[in-house]
């Protein structure tokens, strides 16, 4: 069931009538239930999967949560018998089993996701080390397809699992809740990646019927609309035209096809996230930030601080700051001090646990070696840029240009080029061919097919660029106008008659500019493949 299709926008109206109709003690139920129904438009046999996830985890979280209830009274009760190591030491047997059961609990769900989705890419893989060796034998792929956003809710439900084991917050009682939590429909196929003690005061809240609330959630809905519908799905052609005919779209056509890839993506996945928080806020539920002008970025490190926002503090608060600080990395820092100098032995846990990082980010975003070279080249980009601070500082000091609005100016457009050129691995989707284009853009100067009407070819029509062109300002305007107050609360100051004359000129370019498919269904979101 796509954010866009008729029977999406169907579904939302029934569950935003039954929501405020129905007692309040059962909106939370009603949740649950129209999770449920919209994850089984998958298909009924993927349920399987996500109950996997949620009573595997709901069973191992309440073990370790009621290890934490036992410690806690036991130390109670013999506090006084109890010396300061043998207190210390329960703690350490306490903390052993509930470490055992986190590594279970990781396992078994990380390994479904393992097995559902780089099953196949590792035995293509072995294959293709067998046919080198000319064994004369091959592994069959086992041929499953991963559900719809398992990637986001497997990730969501190990961060919580890791934050009920640190001791963050307790373990949900109610397994009804948790599995609630677990499916959010909103959220569920492309994010954004939710922390439990986030998401919970909301989540199970009894929410009235509030006027603003209600409106600032479909305005968010309808600019989402418009971000997928107008410029997204309008410009896919173009750029599915480019990356499918390798051999003919070489040179500046390598070019234009990053910069329409870099527009396309960002509207959308900003416009599926605006969907999700839009209707989420309909339905009172407050749902974190994924995006903040990305594309205002001066670095890369910057630009990873503003895109998938949750995705990037998922890897980095379960995965980067425990392996960078964990005993063993710091006996191996300590080791390679003594061997080669702080200098180096200071950089190993961050670079070490940096590259980690990066690997299992590309790994997320697919079972392909496009997304970890994608990966990795972030990950270089991003060490290089670290260690040429001392440069950038040293050149800063003797020119003062830093705070000038060019340089600036400067910093954004090259990182906008720089994660375009990276970016493009996302198209191309083999390694070989990804890199050939690159040298294109050096070797084959067809630069006048930008003036003499080539561009014409690519699926799209005179109109459809001129569309595209009024959208992307519009979305460019409301970017700029963003940074200091929320658009929708300096909307909100807006005489009504004006407000509601916006609210008909969006509607009407959606339903007049909007691309649609067979059947006046957009197409499939981007980042629901993840």
């Amino acid at each position: 069931m796509l954010f866009t299709s008729y029977e999406f926008i169907l579904f939302l109206v029934l569950v935003f009538l039954l929501y405020y109709l129905i007692p309040k003690r059962f909106q939370w139920i009603l949740l649950l239930i129209a999770s449920y129904v919209f994850y089984s438009y998958t298909g009924i046999r993927y349920l399987a999967y996500i109950l996997l996830t949620t009573i595997s985890t709901y069973l191992i979280s309440r073990l370790i949560g009621e290890l934490f209830i036992t410690q806690e009274v036991y130390l109670k009760e013999n506090k006084a018998d109890l010396s300061r190591e043998e207190r210390k030491s329960y703690k350490a047997k306490i903390k052993k089993k509930q470490r055992k059961l986190l590594v279970l609990c990781l396992l078994f769900n990380f390994g479904i996701l393992a097995v559902l989705k780089y099953s196949d890419f590792t035995i293509n893989n072995i294959n293709s080390v067998l046919d080198l060796l000319r064994t004369g034998k091959n592994i069959s792929p086992l041929g499953f397809v991963a559900p719809l956003g398992i990637s986001f809710y497997t990730f969501q439900t190990m961060g919580y699992i890791i934050d009920v084991y640190r001791g963050k917050h307790p373990y949900e009682k109610n397994i009804f809740k948790f599995g609630l939590f677990v499916s959010f429909f909103p959220q569920l196929i492309q994010g954004p990646i939710s922390r439990f003690d986030d998401l919970k005061d909301s989540l199970f809240a009894e929410h009235s019927f509030d006027t603003k609330t209600i409106s600032f959630g479909l305005q968010r809905i309808l600019w989402g609309f418009f971000k997928k519908l107008v410029i997204a799905d309008r410009l896919l052609p173009a750029v599915i035209t480019i990356v499918g005919n390798p051999d003919k779209y070489q040179g500046v056509y390598v070019l234009v096809g990053m910069f329409f890839y870099a527009i396309d993506l960002y509207a959308d996945f900003t416009g599926g996230i605006d969907i999700t928080i839009g209707v989420a806020e309909v339905l009172g539920i407050t749902l974190k930030e994924n995006f903040l002008r990305p594309y205002f970025s001066k670095s890369i490190t910057e630009y990873w601080r503003r895109w998938h926002i949750t995705m990037g503090t998922w890897f980095k608060d379960y995965i980067f700051f425990p392996i960078s600080v964990s005993k063993s990395m710091l006996n191996l820092s300590k080791k390679c001090r003594k061997r080669f100098g702080d200098a180096i032995g200071k950089r190993i846990p961050v670079y070490l646990a940096t590259i980690l990082v990066w690997l299992t980010t590309g790994i997320w975003h697919g079972a392909a070696w496009n997304f970890v070279v994608w990966g990795l080249l972030n990950c270089i980009v991003i060490l290089i840029s670290q260690e040429c601070i001392p440069l950038y500082n040293r050149f800063h000091s003797r020119f003062k240009v830093g705070h000038t609005f060019y340089y600036r100016l400067f910093q954004v457009v090259r990182t906008f080029w720089l994660m375009s050129f990276i970016r493009i691995l996302d198209c191309y989707r083999d390694v070989g061919t990804t890199f050939r284009m690159y040298g294109t853009i050096f070797t084959r100067w067809n630069w006048r097919d930008l003036f003499n009407g080539s561009l014409l070819e690519l699926g799209l029509t005179m109109a459809d660029y001129m569309v595209l062109l009024f959208a992307v300002l519009l979305i460019l305007w409301v970017s700029l106008a963003s940074r200091r107050e929320s658009f929708r609360e300096r909307l909100a100051s807006w005489p009504m008659a004006l407000r509601y004359i916006s609210y008909f000129v969006l509607i009407i370019s959606i339903l007049i500019f909007g691309a649609y498919g067979v059947g006046y269904d957009s197409s499939q979101f981007i980042y629901s493949q993840f």
